[in-house]
């Protein structure tokens, strides 16, 4: 039978959808954070997350056939689709909601929770559960299935099969980077929202850089796990500094 992957895996899903939906909660409690924001933050998420599959299934064959698998180019093509379709998204789903009467200045802090949510509970969360279950349970189950995907894993996930105290310092990782998540979204779902409610352009001029975080994911094997998750969580809690800047100047409005 094929060798199992190490179950530790399973704690980054389950870590990460328990603080993300758990913020959310406190924030439910003891800030406050209306439902109705659940959805306007999944129109916004989803609808950018559909939007980049499909712009990807139509274009990246043809960039890599033109740019190879150039870092650079690549960091580009990703990282202004998280800037257009991810940040411009969550401000043109905020103007709207903002028009209807539906959100207003004070829903800032949770607009950006709610987006941070869906992408690290809901998107990430879930989907990686699901995958690392099943990955498992059939793994486990023995046959060719199972002697197939473990022979496939190998040469694409090696780290899978890594003995825990391996394992442990990836999961710790893969927290990290859902931590920088958590920060990213936030800040630009607080400031577009802010966009949208108090029309200050300076603000979306801040909140559109914070998208090219993902100008940085085709450097991560050259820079190497830990320097990439470091490196990306301070541009995070820079994200958050300016965020909170920004949130300081606006206390007299009560914001």
């Amino acid at each position: 039978m094929p060798q199992n992957m190490d179950p530790v895996y399973l704690l980054e899903p389950i870590i990460t959808i328990l603080f993300s939906v758990g913020l959310v909660v406190y924030w439910h409690y003891r800030r406050s954070f209306r439902r109705a924001l659940l959805g306007y933050s999944l129109i916004a998420y989803a609808g950018a997350i559909a939007v980049k599959v499909a712009l990807q299934a139509l274009t990246f064959s043809a960039f890599q056939a033109r740019f190879g698998n150039n870092p650079l180019g690549l960091g580009v093509y990703f990282g202004a689709q998280t800037v257009f379709f991810e940040v411009g998204g969550a401000f043109l789903v905020a103007a709207w909601a903002v028009s209807q009467g539906k959100l207003d200045a004070k829903d800032a802090e949770s607009y950006g929770l709610g987006l941070a949510l869906w992408e690290n509970a809901g998107y990430v969360g879930v989907l990686g559960l699901i995958n690392f279950t099943v990955v498992y349970v059939t793994l486990a189950s023995g046959g060719p299935t199972s002697e197939q995907l473990f022979s496939s894993l190998m040469g694409t996930r090696p780290e899978l099969f890594y003995a825990p105290l391996e394992a442990l310092p990836l999961v710790g990782y893969g927290l990290l980077e859902r931590v920088s998540s958590l920060l990213f979204h936030f800040s630009w779902g607080y400031l577009c929202l802010l966009v949208a409610c108090l029309h200050k352009k300076n603000y979306f001029l801040l909140a559109l850089p914070m998208g090219l975080v993902d100008f940085f994911v085709p450097f991560a094997s050259t820079l190497t796990i830990p320097v990439f998750e470091w490196g990306i969580f301070l541009l995070g809690l820079g994200a958050l500094g300016v965020t909170l800047l920004v949130r300081r100047t606006l206390r007299h409005r009560d914001v």
